[in-house]
């Protein structure tokens, strides 16, 4: 088998491992990297909602959304930090209130 076939067929043994020694207290840090990687490359989407929002929210770096085109901002506060006027660092971009 290739060697994406054979990953395949052995990541349930793969995560029972990883799961037998997080629940026993063992660090497997090489083992729980290497599957989280496996994993970004098996999805289309990533749930990186919250880090954009993260960014976006502390340094104003907007963030662009699946349901629709462009790039947004949001102001997420009144005491928001001023990042200056939005419209001449991200021109033809949308901001949310």
């Amino acid at each position: 088998p290739t060697f994406a076939a054979e990953l395949n067929g052995k990541q349930l043994s793969w995560r029972r491992i990883a799961t037998l020694c997080i629940a026993s207290g063992l660090p497997l840090p090489a083992i729980c990297a290497s599957l989280n990687y496996f994993d970004t490359f098996r999805r289309e989407n990533l749930p990186a909602n919250l880090t954009q929002a993260q960014r976006d929210f502390f340094g104003g770096h907007t963030y662009e959304r699946t349901d629709k085109e462009g790039v947004f901002h949001t102001a997420w506060t009144d005491a928001h930090k001023d990042i200056g006027d939005i419209n001449e660092r991200k021109q033809g971009e949308n901001v949310q209130k």
